[in-house]
């Protein structure tokens, strides 16, 4: 199958640090690739693929902008008119509208964003679309388009390790953003005088809440700031982290620090909100709290994350959240959009 894939003009592929979307977009890029597909990757021009990679921007544009995002995706898709592709797979809202200048190609789309009243509206002018949904819980969430799978995100197990002991830390690796409540993972550790290791960096719009809620907390003797981390570190971090923290404050759609947790044996203690409660299997691939004080107890030294089995929990995450399963997925749907059409799926397949 001759697959277009138009990631972001902001980010490239994959990302040296930040970028959720585009490491998804990676990872299935190269599943495909494995699997005998002819994937065009339609990405910036610092992105890197074992594919084809075509691009208008030399470099990611950050921070993002419409007007570039709405340049990038209808550039693609006039190339795109050109190719004799089978099917184009966006990750961008602009190109749905974009789309409708080669109406002959069906389009697959993934929503990577929590619910937005703007978006819900916009998705309504594109019945043709198929839409993805990356858990159940956004889908259920979702009022302006009609999912026609779910499928978690994946990704490749052998860039995780995992070690049967850990060291004495628990860790947070995220956006210092309001939502992500890095505050309180800090407090949570602080009560019962664990180390934590802080990963991440803050973007402008969680400046306030970084300087009113975190800045303070990092004076505290338990807290260790590493700021950004690429690939490498981020993999050996959660390789020897007792936990990863999530204390999160708003629906997320999908945690993909949480699976890269599990992937490296790295038990996860969150909060219930959004997918949390489908990606994490409570006693087993960490804990689902409600509370800092549940958060502090589950990682008090000897308590409950200490007992959990390390090689369970990677064992589990491969299986559930392996490239390969998320690869199947898409596989699936694509060739029902290809074969049928996207009007054509009227009962919708379930591809988790």
């Amino acid at each position: 199958m001759r697959i277009a894939m138009l990631s972001t003009p902001f980010v490239p592929v994959p990302p040296p640090d930040y970028g959720g979307t585009e490491l998804v977009v990676h990872e299935l890029v190269e599943g495909l690739l494995q699997r005998r597909h002819d994937v065009v990757l339609f990405a910036t021009g610092d992105s890197r693929s074992r594919g084809p990679v075509q691009a208008l921007y030399a470099e990611g544009q950050w921070p993002p902008e419409p007007l570039a995002d709405l340049n990038h995706v209808s550039w693609a898709l006039h190339e795109v008119a050109q190719g004799g592709f089978d099917l184009v797979h966006a990750h961008s809202a602009p190109a749905l509208a974009a789309a409708r200048l080669v109406p002959q190609l069906p389009l697959v789309y993934t929503l990577h964003h929590a619910m937005e009243s703007r978006l819900s509206a916009y998705y309504r002018y594109f019945p043709e679309v198929s839409f993805v949904a990356i858990s159940a819980d956004q889908a259920r969430r979702e009022p302006g388009a009609r999912p026609e799978a779910v499928i978690h995100h994946g990704l490749d197990p052998s860039s995780y390790r995992w070690a049967t002991r850990p060291r004495d830390y628990v860790c947070f690796l995220g956006r210092f953003a309001p939502e992500k409540g890095l505050h309180i993972a800090i407090d949570a550790a602080g009560r019962v005088g664990v180390p934590i290791l802080v990963a991440g960096e803050t973007h402008p719009a969680g400046r306030r809440y970084y300087e009113r809620e975190v800045v303070p907390r990092l004076g505290s003797r338990h807290v260790t700031l590493l700021g950004p981390v690429g690939p490498t570190d981020k993999a050996r971090l959660l390789r020897d982290a007792r936990a990863l923290l999530a204390p999160v404050q708003w629906e997320e759609p999908f945690g993909l620090v949480l699976i890269e947790a599990m992937l490296s044996g790295c038990p996860v203690v969150a909060f219930p909100r959004g997918s949390v409660p489908e990606l994490i299997e409570s006693g087993v691939t960490g804990f689902v709290v409600r509370t800092v004080e549940e958060m502090a107890r589950a990682i008090r030294p000897g308590g409950a994350v200490d007992r959990l089995d390390r090689r369970r929990i990677r064992e589990l995450a491969v299986q559930r959240f392996g490239r390969d399963r998320m690869v199947d997925g898409y596989e699936r749907l694509y060739h029902l959009v290809g074969h049928l059409g996207a009007r054509g799926l009227d009962h919708p397949p379930t591809a988790a």
